[in-house]
């Protein structure tokens, strides 16, 4: 999905001649961190609620604090995560997008970019996810799929992050399914560490069973 897909044309923009009076009402209202400043069109800044209320005359124009505004933008033509990217980055409520021209088309809220990031990841499916974690050398997509799918199930979505201070690679997984105790055994049986999991079982994990039996049989 494009960034152009995703815009808002209800939030307003800011003329350099607004005062900063008004800017922070706007930004009241609408309950933004930040808010566009454009001239003829032409896409300057974000100026940020913050640099808002730091200035020293609310009547004085939002002109005269352009070194504060933040440039960065995204095209019109680019793949949402990079508006995801971008307001992670300047942590922004909003994400401008520009046209070839450097002219504003408009803006994509936080409050938009969740929703769109939440069906990218197969959300509104019923089904299962597991979590891996595993050295980035054991990555192997097609083993992976192949345990899955040998369970008669199928991924809706697959994810990989990595822990900054480990190097260990986190592997999560949205299924097609709920009853995953099978998958959860099947992985445990080829040595992955499964960290977590969710579903709707019909029957108990048989590994972690045997284990709560063995326990039991200890404490008589």
């Amino acid at each position: 999905m494009l960034t152009i897909e995703l815009i808002n044309h209800n939030i307003p923009r800011l003329q350099l001649k607004d005062s900063v009076s008004k800017a922070l009402t706007l930004v009241d209202d609408f309950r933004l961190s930040h808010l566009p400043v454009v001239e003829n069109d032409k896409y300057l800044g974000l100026i940020s609620e913050e640099d808002l209320l730091d200035a020293e005359e609310l009547k004085m124009p939002v002109e005269l604090m352009q070194e504060s505004f933040v440039r960065a933008s995204v095209h019109e033509n680019e793949h949402f995560l990079n508006a995801v990217t971008f307001s992670n980055q300047f942590e922004t409520t909003v994400v401008p997008v520009v046209n070839e021209d450097n002219e504003l088309m408009g803006v994509i809220t936080t409050d938009q970019l969740l929703k769109t990031l939440g069906n990218f990841a197969g959300t509104n499916e019923i089904g299962g996810i597991i979590v891996l974690e595993m050295e980035r050398s054991q990555f192997t997509i097609s083993e992976i799929s192949r345990i899955v799918e040998s369970n008669d199930s199928t991924i809706l979505h697959l994810n990989t992050t990595v822990h900054s201070e480990t190097g260990m690679l986190t592997v999560t997984i949205h299924l097609n399914k709920k009853e995953i105790s099978a998958i959860v055994a099947t992985f445990e049986r080829y040595e992955y560490d499964v960290i977590y999991y969710f579903g709707n079982e019909n029957f108990e994990n048989e590994i972690h069973s045997n284990y709560r039996h063995l326990m039991n049989y200890l404490d008589i």
